[in-house]
């Protein structure tokens, strides 16, 4: 039988295609592109602070270069890497779908991505935009160049990407899961691209309304946000926190499904847990519209709401705390092997917890005083969104490489890797909450000397975790021509997906497959394949 990768080879028919499969390796690509233009721009920006003059770029570079790291990394880069990339490759294969239920709008939805994507690079290769990556207003309706316009509107268009890919994920979870496939028998993955997607459907027009009207406060000069034609400029914070914080958990979310399918494989045991770890995914969406107001502590809000907003900043840790204790006690005695995807999901935990111990830190309201706009929030949310969204997509991309492929990568190098970005990652971001605690405000190109030590050892960092992210390019590619040819379950893993040859058929099934009992029956525990 035939793979998708045989089903037409020809630059046309992959840019025309409605197979899911072939649309989530075009947005891998594209991704990837972005992803390495995001890391260029922190090069430079850890270039530049390893030294406590701003000696290397123009304060006013670096300004741009700090916003284009956080503009190409948050809306290009972490937002659409798993659900896009992992979620639209394996949804259909886990729930026995032929495809996506709306193959057409899939494709349209990649080339918003893309076209949206391309408006934003052009924005700032060629002007620069330096207002970071949130656009506060009223610094980006007053003060900041023309090129914000053309930024927020490629900003725009990728969000109607968001919400066509969301709204084509519920729809195909309610609609196409294989016969006797109830709601508790749907992998844990699927149930975090769900919660996911109810965010990006919900919470994305509220982003997408914000940013079009700083578009007409520049052009028509409607007084909005701008306190120059009688505007609020704290309005802006309000609707655009209201989705940017939700929006941590559009990059968390599908990060804690990709983990709940890795551990249980490599433990060789039954997630702990099951129905309170989906609980858990759909209290995290709904709390996430609870807590913007805790990005606004010293913004002048109410001290009543913000002692509110601190109250349920604590409490949206409870159900992620769930989780991290659910997957613990999965480890618990397990048979473990320390495959690369293991490696990747054990440093997803580490990290993610430690980000989440210290959000806490930020949800304290007099905490918060002190920390705001230091280094100890820039650490706090690589924590989470590298030390957490990266890592796992990392660990999705090598425990599901040979099912896409076909093929075996290199498992030595593989695993070296993940060290290497687990050992970097740490070395380049644990300064920075020191930095913070002792008061080094964010987004300076010059700084006190007296912080020079410990911004040469987050440089350093740096430096080997460029080298953790460089490494699989070179040996994922290798695997496509001289990897071993990889067996249809090579992990001995549970799931639907593993259930076709590798890689899929164009129509993943010909027949509708029996639904499993239980998602993560590993009973009796047998070891996983090693290889390598």
């Amino acid at each position: 039988m035939t793979s998708y990768l045989d089903d037409g080879l020809t630059l046309r028919s992959w840019l025309t295609t409605h197979d899911h499969k072939r649309i989530a390796i075009l947005y891998a690509l594209a991704i990837t592109f972005f992803f390495f233009v995001g890391g260029a721009a922190a090069t430079v920006i850890r270039l530049e602070l390893a030294t406590p003059a701003g000696d290397l770029v123009h304060a006013d570079t670096y300004n741009k270069l700090f916003t284009a790291h956080g503009v190409v990394m948050v809306w290009l880069f972490l937002i659409p890497s798993i659900p896009s990339v992992v979620g639209n490759f394996m949804i259909p294969l886990m729930i026995g779908a032929r495809d996506l239920a709306f193959p057409r709008i899939n494709l349209l939805s990649f080339y918003l991505y893309v076209g949206g994507g391309l408006l934003t690079m052009l924005a700032l290769f060629f002007g620069g935009v330096d207002t970071g990556w949130t656009f506060y207003t009223p610094y980006a309706t007053m003060f900041s160049n023309g090129y914000v316009v053309l930024t927020l509107v490629g900003i725009f268009i990728t969000g109607f990407s968001s919400i066509a890919t969301g709204l084509n994920f519920i729809v195909t979870v309610h609609t196409l899961r294989t016969p006797g496939m109830g709601w508790f028998q749907l992998p844990l993955f699927v149930w975090a691209i769900y919660a996911t997607s109810i965010i990006l459907v919900l919470a994305t027009p509220v982003l997408a309304i914000t940013v079009l009207l700083v578009v007409a406060e520049r052009l028509f000069q409607v007084g909005v946000f701008d306190p120059a034609f009688g505007g609020d400029p704290l309005l802006f914070q309000h609707l655009f926190w209201f989705y940017s914080h939700p929006a941590v958990y559009i990059m968390v979310l599908p990060a804690m499904g990709v983990i709940s399918e890795i551990i249980p494989c490599f433990a060789r045991k039954r997630i702990f847990g099951y129905r309170f770890m989906a609980y858990a995914m759909l209290a995290i969406a709904g709390f996430g519209f609870l807590v913007w107001g805790h990005h606004m502590f010293v913004s002048g809000q109410s001290v009543a709401a913000s002692v509110v907003f601190s109250l349920l900043s604590f409490m949206v840790a409870v159900p992620s705390a769930i989780k991290v204790f659910n997957w613990t006690a999965t480890l618990y005695k397990g048979s473990i092997t320390f495959e690369a995807p293991m490696l990747y999901a054990l440093g997803f935990l580490g990290l993610f917890t430690i980000g989440g111990l210290t959000g806490l830190f930020l949800a304290s309201l007099a905490l918060d005083v002190h920390l705001t706009d230091t280094y100890f929030v820039v650490s706090h949310f690589h924590y989470i969104m590298v030390g957490g969204a990266v890592m796992a997509y990392f660990g999705a991309l090598h425990f599901w490489w040979p099912k896409v492929t076909g093929r075996m990568y290199h498992a030595l190098w593989a695993r070296v890797a993940a060290v290497l970005v687990f050992v970097g990652f740490n070395l380049t971001f644990f300064p920075q909450y020191i930095l913070g605690y002792q008061g080094m405000p964010r987004r300076y190109h010059a700084y006190a000397p007296e912080f020079q030590v410990l911004n040469v050892l987050s440089s350093a960092g740096a430096v080997v975790l460029a080298l953790g992210y460089l490494m699989p390019l070179f040996y994922l590619a290798w695997s496509l021509r001289s990897g071993e040819r990889a067996p249809s379950n090579p992990w001995g893993a549970r799931g639907l997906e593993w259930e076709t040859q590798s890689p899929p058929p164009t129509h993943n099934f010909d027949v509708p497959p029996k639904a499993p009992g239980d998602a993560y029956d590993y009973t009796p525990a047998t070891p996983a394949r090693m290889h390598g």
